[in-house]
């Protein structure tokens, strides 16, 4: 909204300093400043109005230390990430670019349905919660928006920079070294020669025309990346900390992704992927990163607030999008990779205990609880270590997938 009303300034009455808002670095720092501000200091007054609704978490005792202590914590957190988000991207974001309406719709959709679970847990006492099968509809159903969106939308482009032969220099003197912007499905493959792949080659085989159809791969393609992301985010958050920080570490390199991606000059050094318009989601990012940071302040340990599957399934929901946006799903497994290890070892434990239990007719297991991080409270050490050590991975995780960027 005031990027809108700083515009007419800059162009009516040629305001002073109006002419800052035009620039995405300028919007990004008070998107970031905003969030901040509002997540800390307002944060704290949603967590006493949680408290005084009596939000608070019911714990099993699964024979964690320390884990009947937090009975009683306010939950549902998740609305002080959501709205940290949202206010500054109103208020700095060009709200009709197609990628902030996206991410607007993903963290407004996914945050309503992580929403009815904590409902349902909390006030109708079913610690089930929402069931399964609702939470899968509704992560389908955001994914085949999104999908569609991204796939059909004529402003969600790609220019591919032209061969060297190619490139020339415009009789003002403008080097040309992109080729005009169009549609196409082609995303980032890490560590092969051309790092490039084209979902729409997998239909091929259809002959002539084959592109049009392109959408049948990609629209599953990001339902599975969208679903398996948010129940990932949603798996990691089960300690003080773990899935607010290695989200805002996941978050800010994408943040570098974004901008590199939306800036045709970045692109061209570093010779990736040029995409018109996405440098607008460095503003959500901004905000975001602010908000879980924010968001910290009050669920470092011992935690003042747990953000619920109000924040967890948002979070994992936006950072989804994200990587779809830039191109970049495919490096997922390794940027989140702690979301990553945390899904894998419950397929693990879970597969592994059925299948001991049909042979040797006992369950047995791998890890001593899972998801990871339970295996190492299991193990004696304190949720603080995890976390922290578990945040190193994430940074560690998220200098390689920047690094790829030039493994080739």
């Amino acid at each position: 909204m005031l990027y809108y009303l700083f515009e007419y300034l800059e162009s009516h009455y040629n305001l002073t300093g109006a002419g800052l808002f035009q620039y995405i670095s300028f919007r990004s720092a008070l998107a970031f400043i905003v969030s901040l501000l509002f997540s800390t200091i307002y944060g704290k007054r949603i967590i006493n109005y949680l408290q005084h609704k009596q939000v608070g978490e019911s714990v099993r005792d699964l024979g964690l230390k320390g884990q009947v202590e937090k009975a009683g914590t306010p939950t549902m957190g998740g609305i002080i990430i959501i709205l940290g988000t949202l206010i500054p991207v109103l208020l700095f974001a060009e709200l009709d670019n197609i990628y902030i309406v996206i991410l607007i719709v993903t963290t407004l959709w996914m945050g309503t349905i992580g929403f009815i679970d904590d409902y349902i847990k909390i006030f109708k006492k079913d610690k089930a919660g929402l069931k399964g099968r609702f939470k899968i509809l509704g992560q389908v159903t955001l994914g085949i928006f999104v999908g569609a969106m991204l796939y059909f939308h004529p402003s969600v482009t790609l220019k591919e920079k032209l061969p060297l032969k190619y490139q020339y220099v415009t009789e003002n003197g403008t080097p040309v070294l992109f080729a005009d912007a169009k549609k196409s499905t082609k995303t980032t493959i890490p560590f092969l020669k051309n790092n490039e792949l084209d979902y729409a080659d997998a239909l091929g085989f259809l002959g002539n025309g084959f592109k049009d159809y392109a959408w049948l791969i990609f629209i599953p393609i990001v339902i599975f990346i969208i679903t398996a992301v948010s129940n990932g985010a949603n798996l990691t958050d089960g300690i003080d900390g773990l899935a607010a920080g290695s989200s805002a570490i996941i978050v800010l390199t994408l943040g570098i992704f974004a901008w590199v991606s939306g800036n045709i000059i970045f692109a061209n050094y570093l010779d990736v992927m040029y995409i018109p318009n996405s440098g607008e989601m460095t503003i959500f990012i901004a905000a975001f990163v602010g908000a879980l940071i924010g968001f910290l302040w009050y669920n470092t340990f011992p935690a003042q607030v747990f953000m619920g599957d109000t924040g967890s399934l948002t979070i994992g929901g936006i950072i989804a999008v994200l990587a779809i946006s830039v191109r970049k799903e495919l490096l997922i497994p390794i940027l989140a990779g702690v979301f990553f290890v945390e899904t894998l070892s419950v397929i693990l434990q879970v597969s592994y205990f059925k299948y001991s239990r049909k042979k040797y007719g006992e369950g047995r297991r791998i890890f001593k609880m899972s998801p990871l991080h339970h295996h190492y409270q299991k193990s004696g050490y304190h949720e603080s270590k995890i976390v922290t050590r578990f945040w190193i991975i994430g940074i560690m995780l998220a200098v390689f997938t920047i690094v790829t960027l030039k493994l080739r």
